[in-house]
């Protein structure tokens, strides 16, 4: 028997089927048709798959679908720019941090909802903030050298992002 499950993504109110198992990764890939949030390990260990709730970091293989009623998810789609990056964006691309960019996505989305909640973080704080997204190429000091140039204004302000 499938749920019916109203929320609001990217800024857009939606409303799917699901069948009470699927998480909100799979929701978002095989009914929506998103590609951004990416299934790395599909147990929360990779964090290929964060996005936001409710304005908090999470790995929505964990997240079961029906229980996001009422909320706001929001992807990479709805923080990216019609044109341009945003200043997170352009930092990992300006520090050559993504290589294969399989974990960029959801390091993206990590570090935005990092630096919402901690604007002029320690580096300390940064590599702990990005802690729980896995790059298997290793790119982890270019990943959070990037989110400290923007944290100290390099691409503009912290909150400068689309919704």
């Amino acid at each position: 028997m499938k749920v019916k499950v109203c929320f609001n993504l990217n800024g857009v109110p939606t409303e799917i089927l699901v069948n009470p198992e699927m998480t909100l990764l799979e929701a978002l890939r095989d009914i929506i048709g998103l590609t951004s949030p990416k299934c790395g390990c599909n147990h929360g260990d990779c964090g290929s798959c964060t996005v936001m709730l409710d304005g908090k970091a999470v790995k929505s293989c964990t997240v079961l679908a029906a229980t996001v009623s009422g909320k706001c998810v929001v992807t990479l789609d709805g923080i990216t720019p019609a044109t341009g990056l945003t200043p997170i964006q352009q930092a990992f691309l300006e520090e050559g941090a993504p290589q294969c960019g399989y974990c960029t996505p959801g390091m993206v989305m990590a570090a935005t909802a990092f630096l919402e909640k901690n604007p002029n973080p320690t580096m300390a704080e940064i590599k702990e903030g990005l802690s729980g997204n896995l790059c298997r190429c290793g790119g982890y000091d270019k990943y959070a050298k990037a989110v400290k140039d923007v944290a100290d204004g390099k691409y503009g302000p912290v909150s400068e992002r689309s919704e």
